[in-house]
């Protein structure tokens, strides 16, 4: 038989148009990357930065009143996770369908989410309107700090229901790569409570200083304009998610089944990890109130420092689920490896950066010296766990969700977070007696010990479903 030319041209050829494919597929990754990471982080930079100022602001009325809004936030903060799992778990659905321009599947999903968001937002306004102080007791004993946190509370519970639909329609619109009308929403929200937190909390204009009741209204006024925004220039614009009252209310048996075998795992998950969240502030609470303070600020610190990678993990979420949308998995995993190989080390990076942030705090917060030291010591024990805590965030909201692997990311996060961080911390604050930052340090225990298993989940390859029909 014959044995075919070798045709040199042709092998060149071959391996170039190979390179090329590679180059765009590089060149696709950093710029989808870029124009989705880079407005959501900014997004998260500013919420972020104005919550510290928040922070701030009331820190300059003592301990007490520190205390009480950061407890009173905590329920804030629950809803918040109760939310943000109905969102993202619609979200892999969302992705998925944009990948295949299914503008119907989108839109039903939206609506799904937004019934579920809406009605978990109204039991929770319920319960913190009704009985605020029994709430706040849950966390502390200090009567004054429960006192304080209850008028917080009361007030800042009506924030709930135009918080709950914004984060919703704002994530929504993330999944379909429109991400600068939420950044524009939350700019001009966040500077709305910046402002009016001065003017209320401080008495400023001639207005009565209204401490930490100033805060709460400051809050509620923030989050009805960012609803208004979002509402009116998405319908105005007609973005993918901004279907008519018949398209959100659509529902069918099948789509019905699959967003709950979705989304279900994702709210559990993040349900156990805010209650896990939650109980670190009780121990915190229990241990005294000056314990808390600190935590209250080590955290609000960590939050800012975390703002890169929610917008990188968020796009992960986008970019990774629209390639299989499209039925591209080989892209899909590829992309995951890279988000996977580049998210500790950016997180090294910024751990790195928190050592010399330390120096600043006691600029910003008005708290007593040994206080002041248990943030600084903190803040050490944030910044040598931020690699680990930064993959851990790229697995599960990442990779994990986009591939509609969702019951993996919930027994993940509750391993770590019930295994380890929360009987290590009570250990720590009720046993062993240890200082604030001993406690903290408890807490990052479970971000070491999930990294582990999280990586053998990405190289098994078994988080990647198509979940859509």
């Amino acid at each position: 038989m014959p044995v075919p030319a070798l045709d040199p041209g042709g092998a060149r050829r071959i391996a170039s148009e190979r390179m090329t494919d590679r180059t765009a597929a590089r060149g696709e990754f950093s710029g989808s990357l870029v124009r989705i990471a880079v407005p959501i982080a900014l997004q998260n930079f500013i919420s972020s930065g104005v919550s510290m100022l928040g922070t701030v602001m009331v820190g300059r009325l003592g301990e007490a009143p520190l205390a009480a809004v950061g407890l009173g936030n905590q329920v804030y903060f629950l809803l918040l996770l109760f939310i943000f799992g109905i969102t993202t778990g619609g979200g892999v659905f969302t992705a998925q369908y944009w990948g295949r321009k299914d503008l119907a599947g989108i839109r039903r999903t939206v609506g799904l989410s937004l019934a579920a968001g809406l009605g978990t937002a109204l039991v929770f306004t319920l319960v913190s309107a009704a009985a605020p102080a029994a709430v706040i007791g849950i966390y502390s004993r200090d009567p004054e700090v429960v006192a304080l946190g209850a008028r917080y509370l009361r007030i800042s519970a009506l924030a709930f229901l135009p918080m709950a639909a914004s984060f919703v329609l704002g994530l929504s619109m993330r999944s379909v790569e429109k991400v600068r009308l939420p950044l524009v929403a939350t700019l001009l929200s966040l500077g709305l409570n910046a402002a009016l937190g001065w003017v209320l909390i401080f008495g400023k204009f001639g207005l009565p200083a209204m401490g930490v009741e100033g805060a709460a209204w400051a809050v509620v006024a923030s989050r009805v304009l960012e609803l208004a925004v979002l509402w009116a220039v998405s319908y105005a614009r007609r973005y993918p998610t901004a279907g008519s009252l018949r398209e959100l209310a659509r529902r069918d048996a099948l789509s019905l089944s699959r967003y709950l075998a979705i989304a279900l795992p994702v709210i559990a998950n993040e349900v156990t990890w805010s209650l896990g969240i939650t109980t670190y502030n009780a121990i915190f609470a229990r241990a005294g109130t000056a314990h808390l303070a600190a935590y209250n600020v080590a955290n609000t610190v960590g939050q800012l420092a975390m703002v890169l990678f929610l917008g990188t993990a968020n796009a992960a979420a986008v970019m990774i689920g629209k390639k299989i949308g499209e039925g591209d998995t080989d892209t899909a995993r590829l992309w995951a490896r890279r988000f996977a190989m580049m998210a500790p080390a950016l997180g090294l990076a910024v751990g790195l950066l928190l050592l010399p942030v330390r120096l600043a705090v006691p600029w910003l917060f008005r708290l007593d010296a040994g206080t002041m030291a248990q943030v600084s010591a903190m803040l050490v024990v944030l910044g040598l766990a931020f690699p680990f805590k930064v993959f851990n965030l790229h697995v599960i909201v990442g990779i994990c969700r986009a591939g509609g692997d969702t019951r993996f990311g919930f027994w993940y996060d509750l391993g770590g977070i019930w295994g380890l961080g929360v009987p290590l911390a009570a250990l720590g604050a009720f046993v062993l007696g240890l200082p604030a930052w001993g406690i903290f340090l408890m807490t990052m225990t479970d971000e070491l010990g999930k990294a582990g298993f999280g990586l053998w989940r990405l190289l098994s390859g078994k988080w990647l479903r198509r979940v859509i029909a």
